[in-house]
């Protein structure tokens, strides 16, 4: 499938960037970033328009955070069903919860780029959780806009090298993201271990 949708980037570059972004703040594992990437790439050799591939990809990264918020305030038992009998959905659900609550506007933000693999899971945590819309638009968007910025102009700046910068991007966002949890579960083991002193 990545292939397929690689080789659509050149003809038709800002809507297929549109889909799969959009796609991807819905939690369904299409490749974004490395789709972004390519765009920059092509971009910089001049088959696309720059400022076309970045509003494209933006415009539907900010549709799927709008829409996994929207099924998140209207649809709690969605999340349940979605995440019933797969314990690691199910992980990485609450972990996002607890993230949205924690952290609220500035954690929508970071979860948009810095620990992307959360993203779609913040989204409709976000929205079953209440966080207030008009906060979650405004990080939301600012977070995509650094997301569509750094990985299309990464793509551009080094159109030559796209697979050693995937590579390394993705395991950066990857260990941030891994990190992050642990850190949620030690904070979480560490409030339980006193809370059982405390009795």
């Amino acid at each position: 499938m990545t292939d397929f949708l690689l080789a659509m980037v050149p003809d038709y570059g800002a809507i297929v960037l549109m889909i799969v972004t959009f796609l991807s703040c819905l939690a369904l594992p299409v490749p974004a970033s490395l789709l972004m990437l390519a765009g920059g790439a092509f971009a910089a050799g001049g088959d696309l328009a720059l400022s076309a591939t970045m509003a494209g990809a933006f415009a539907g990264a900010v549709s799927g955070d709008q829409t996994g918020f929207a099924l998140g305030r209207w649809g709690q038992g969605a999340i349940d069903r979605f995440t019933r009998g797969k314990p690691k959905r199910r992980a990485l659900v609450d972990r996002a919860h607890a993230f949205s609550l924690r952290w609220g506007g500035p954690g929508v933000f970071f979860s948009r780029w810095l620990v992307s693999p959360l993203g779609p899971y913040v989204n409709f945590l976000s929205g079953a959780s209440r966080l207030n819309w008009f906060h979650f638009t405004l990080f939301g968007a600012l977070g995509e806009a650094v997301w569509v910025c750094l990985y299309v102009g990464l793509g551009y700046s080094f159109s030559g090298q796209i697979e050693a910068v995937a590579d390394i991007l993705g395991n950066l966002s990857g260990s941030l993201a891994a990190g992050l949890v642990t850190l949620f579960l030690g904070m979480f083991l560490w409030k339980r271990m006193n809370e059982k002193d405390n009795r």
